[in-house]
């Protein structure tokens, strides 16, 4: 019987990973520093064009190496210009990636788990449950896959000489783990994508370009901070432990107190001197004047800034977008107050891009239809001022 080895997906694999391979095959560390810029900056398919690599060395990459991004099962353009790519990440399960070009930046925002075991009740993936964590592989291969087609376009754009006539620089300014799971769940696999997005060899993104987003898993927030500190953004969606215990799950485990704790203490490692608390707006439920006077009691805790994010609705969730005005007067008592507060502009809804909107496809194995059977008729407990 033959033994088979399963090829080693070198799109996930960190500098030191690379060299470490290189180096069992005997080869020197900057054989890997070239493979990696082969990988990431070119986007190099395939081993044979690899031309400034010894036919030896390419064989050897060849016989037990693969470069294997998650193929593509559909991509949306939005009449805004988001795109976005519906990936297979097998056995019935897909995620999704965004593209949000600016004029200023070109924003991927890409996944890190097949569904979520959070289960936020406002965000679309949560009602998918979960089936498993994405690979290192998987969570770059969606920036290669991106990055790939974006410059091809932008190149064709060029030739056909309907680009700008100024190159842009990078299409992919920022990268933001702000889609489909919770990054800090998938702690390891994160980390090494991450390593991968700064590496001067690979996307050369700084630390202040690359976004972790989470829902507030306090112990890997610290670990985070020590091991590759970059741009932190919290889910608050809530300024006090009642009405975050609904909204966000993950907060009976680890209330406020432990989340701004631990939020302070990223700040002495951060690349910025702020956090980001994402605020998602929904009318009747958390958007009262009396719930900003409480998050500018938050803002005296951590530094910090707002980001107010109309809700995007969907029909299981049973929540409704609070009003252009509220949102309106709800930021100005926060800038009254002195705190940095922004309203995210809504991109890609026409194609259920945006934020809270992905959803994929999940085979889920938690069960969240027999663990949750009424969440969606279940309305949220409305607070007023």
């Amino acid at each position: 019987m033959t033994e088979t080895t399963e090829k080693i997906n070198v799109l996930g694999l960190t500098a030191t990973e690379l060299t470490d391979l290189v180096g069992r095959w005997g080869g020197k560390p900057f054989r890997a520093r070239q493979l990696m810029r082969w990988l990431h900056q070119r986007s190099a398919g395939s081993f044979d064009v690899m031309t400034d690599l010894a036919r030896d060395f390419r064989r050897q990459l060849e016989q037990h190496c693969c470069i294997v991004a998650p193929p593509v099962q559909t991509e949306q353009f939005s009449s805004d210009g988001t795109r976005k790519w519906l990936f297979d990440v097998g056995n019935n399960n897909a995620v999704e990636a965004v593209f949000i070009p600016e004029d200023d930046r070109g924003t991927l925002c890409i996944s890190s788990q097949a569904g979520c075991t959070v289960a936020c009740p406002f965000c679309s993936t949560g009602y998918q449950g979960f089936n498993r964590n994405l690979s290192a592989a998987e969570i770059v291969g969606q920036l290669w896959h991106a990055k790939r087609v974006l410059e091809a376009n932008l190149d064709s754009a060029r030739i056909a000489g309907t680009a700008a006539s100024e190159p842009p620089g990078r299409v992919i300014t920022n990268v933001v783990f702000m889609g489909m799971g919770e990054p800090l769940l998938n702690y390891d696999n994160v980390l090494a994508a991450v390593r991968i997005l700064l590496d001067d060899n690979a996307y050369g993104l700084s630390r202040r370009r690359v976004t972790v987003s989470t829902s507030g898993v306090v112990p890997f927030i610290d670990r985070l901070a020590q091991d590759c500190p970059v741009a932190l953004a919290v889910s608050l969606h809530a300024p006090n432990d009642t009405l975050r215990d609904r909204l966000v799950p993950l907060n009976r485990k680890y209330p406020l107190k432990e989340l701004l704790d631990a939020c302070n203490r990223y700040l002495q490692h951060a690349p910025r001197d702020f956090i980001t608390f994402e605020y998602i707006m929904l009318d009747g439920v958390n958007d009262t004047d009396q719930h900003a006077r409480e998050l500018i009691q938050i803002a005296r805790q951590v530094r910090c800034k707002y980001n107010l994010i109309p809700f995007n609705p969907f029909p299981q969730s049973g929540l409704r977008r609070s009003s252009a005005a509220r949102v309106r007067l709800f930021s100005q008592i926060l800038v009254d107050a002195g705190i940095v507060t922004t309203v995210r502009k809504t991109r890609g809804d026409d194609i259920a891009a945006a934020c809270g909107q992905l959803a994929g496809e999940v085979k889920d194995r938690t069960r969240i239809e027999e663990r949750l059977p009424h969440r969606a008729t279940i309305p949220i407990k409305q607070e007023h001022a």
